[in-house]
Order: C-alpha cells, then sequence, then structure tokens
C-alpha cells in the first residue's frame, strides 16, 4: 500500500469513527434508574408507578429509563429508604408512616379521624408536604410524590358493633398508629406484613386486621374472614423518593421532566385511590364479606380515640407536629 492510499485508508477510518462518536456519546449519556417497591403489579400505587416510569422515558426519549422492581423482588420494604439514601438504588417507594419512629411527623397521616376522607386528606398533605420534604431533605432525600390507600376498615371474623368487640382479639397491625390503636381498644397488636395476613389469619396469630379494601381484596380476604367495618379510620400514603445526588447529576430538562411526571402521577394517583375505594369494597361484597358503617356507638368511641392520638402525636411531634396541624386548620 502507498503513503497516498495509506493516508487516505487513515482518513477514511477517521472519518467514521467521529461519524459514529456522537452516537457513542448519545448511548453513553443514557441513564437507568433501578426503582424498588414493595407491593405487587396488580396493586394501583404499582401501575401508577410504572405509568410514572412510562412517562419520565417518553418525556426524556429514553434518556431516563427507570425500572421498577415490584413486591419488594430487589429490596424489601423495610430496606427501601436506606437503600435510596446510601445510594444503593436512585429511588424508591414506601408507606410513609414506616419512618415515625425516625420523626412524627411521618405518620400524621395515620393519626385516626384526623382526616377521614379523600378532601381531608389532601388538606392534610398540603398542610404537611413542606415539612416532611424539608425533613427528607436533611438526609440528602428529594420527595416526588405521595398517593393514598383506601380509607383504612376494621376486619374480623365476627360483626364490630362497639368497641368491645375488639377487646382481646389480635389484631395484626403494620406501623405504630395502628399499634396504639389496637393498644388503646383493648386488642393485642401482632405485627404482620402483607404477604403473611392469609397465614397469619389461617394459624389462628390474629382475628383481626386495620387496614384497606384494596389489601383486603388483594390477600382474598374472604377466605380467612367474614366481616369487614368500614370505619374510614385515616388514609396513609405510600411516598416516592429520590437520592439527590442521583436527583442532580440529571441535566437540568431531564429533572423538569421528572417533576413533571411527579406532578401527573400524584394527582393520577389520587384518582386511582378514590376509584380503588370503591371497587375493592364491591369485591369484597361480591365474595361474601359483610360490609358494615360503623354504628353510632364504634364511630363515637373511635372517635375518641382519634382525639387521644392526636394529642398524643402533637405532643410527640413538637414544633414541627404543630405546625402543620396550624396550617391543616386553616385550610379546612
Amino acid at each position: 500500500m502507498t503513503a497516498k492510499t495509506l493516508a487516505s485508508a487513515t482518513l477514511a477510518t477517521l472519518g467514521v469513527a467521529a461519524a459514529t462518536l456522537p452516537l457513542a456519546i448519545n448511548a453513553q449519556a443514557a441513564t437507568e434508574w433501578d426503582m424498588p417497591t414493595p407491593y405487587g403489579d396488580r396493586t394501583f400505587h404499582t401501575v401508577n408507578i410504572r405509568e410514572f416510569a412510562d412517562d419520565v422515558r417518553a418525556a426524556t426519549d429514553g434518556e431516563l429509563d427507570i425500572t421498577v422492581h415490584s413486591n419488594g423482588s430487589l429490596i424489601g420494604h423495610a430496606e427501601i429508604k436506606n437503600s435510596v439514601r446510601r445510594g444503593i438504588v436512585p429511588a424508591g417507594e414506601l408507606i410513609m408512616s414506616r419512618l415515625a419512629n425516625e420523626n412524627p411527623i411521618f405518620e400524621v397521616d395515620s393519626v385516626p379521624y384526623l382526616a377521614a376522607n379523600y378532601e381531608d386528606a389532601w388538606s392534610l398533605w398540603e398542610a404537611s408536604r413542606e415539612i416532611i420534604g424539608e425533613e427528607l431533605e436533611k438526609q440528602g432525600l428529594r420527595l416526588l410524590f405521595a398517593v393514598p390507600w383506601p380509607p383504612q376498615g376494621i376486619y374480623a371474623q365476627q360483626p364490630i358493633e362497639q368497641i368491645d368487640d375488639l377487646r382481646n382479639l389480635k389484631m395484626r397491625v403494620y406501623n405504630s398508629s395502628s399499634e396504639r390503636l389496637a393498644g388503646l381498644a383493648n386488642a393485642v397488636p401482632t405485627q404482620v406484613n402483607n404477604p403473611d395476613i392469609p397465614t397469619a389469619f389461617s394459624t389462628g396469630r390474629v382475628d383481626a386486621m386495620v387496614t384497606s379494601p384494596t389489601t383486603g381484596a388483594n390477600s382474598k380476604a374472604w377466605d380467612f374472614l367474614t366481616h369487614y367495618n368500614h370505619a374510614q379510620l385515616w388514609l396513609p400514603k405510600n411516598m416516592v423518593i429520590v437520592s439527590e445526588r442521583a436527583f442532580s447529576g440529571l441535566d437540568e430538562p431531564t429533572q423538569q421532566a421528572v417533576l413533571e411526571a411527579a406532578d401527573t402521577a400524584e394527582q393520577r394517583g389520587w384518582d386511582m385511590s378514590r376509584q380503588e375505594t370503591k371497587d375493592a369494597v364491591v369485591v369484597l361484597e361480591e365474595n361474601g364479606i359483610a360490609v358494615s358503617e360503623p354504628t353510632p356507638e364504634l364511630a363515637k368511641a373511635l372517635e375518641d380515640i382519634g382525639s387521644m392520638m392526636t394529642e398524643e402525636w402533637v405532643e410527640r411531634a413538637g414544633p414541627q407536629g404543630m405546625q402543620i396541624l396550624e396550617n391543616y386548620r386553616d385550610a379546612k
């Protein structure tokens, strides 16, 4: 090969490399996030989060690709928040009240009858969102959005018509508020994770539980109990968080796409939750669960417990809790 031919070949090779360089840079620029969630694929929270991931992917032309790992398949519920904080994963979902031991403000949505319908629950969220977001920021976390579960009711193997009907029943609880409620009702609080609910009932480990119509329907509660009281005690929320370090590593257009998708997911999720409440109650009834509303006696007793727990919560939460309560009362 002559020197001239060699030079031409070299230039041609360089030209091809230069032409493909932008493609390589673009390929390297795409960011992939793993996002663990605690609940199964059919749960509306998971459906909503998958749509959030799809919205982000579409808005960024695939430059941010979020893979959702549902049902605790990647990281267990109890470890999701710390895994995001430590940078093991960039984002995740968890029920907010799991963090109550860190700071009582995280269980504001689990105080009985503080907010017992969707309108009040939204007002309470707006009253507490900024303070909760600031608390997460101290740990290097950013709050993206939060969506409530349907209102919590009481499941049992017998009618619950007055507070004494709960006395000495072994009640499945999932956070400090449900545990305190069980104690004040003279029930026996028992910690049981969602996947273990059917076994816990069938083995006699629990006799009753406080949870949503959704959890009852998803766990096929009719296989192991007979009654559901739609007490609408509180509307606990799941929240989606992201590592501030991971978020800051995105360029500004991608950050904006994430925030806009989060706003959309929050509104969509609240609408889904409302519909889920109606649908799940129907499913319970269709499968033989006796669905009832609280009797006046039961409602009064639960409201009294709620007032006591509100006072206890404000005392534990201190100035932050008092500010949330003031914001909430002003909004109402």
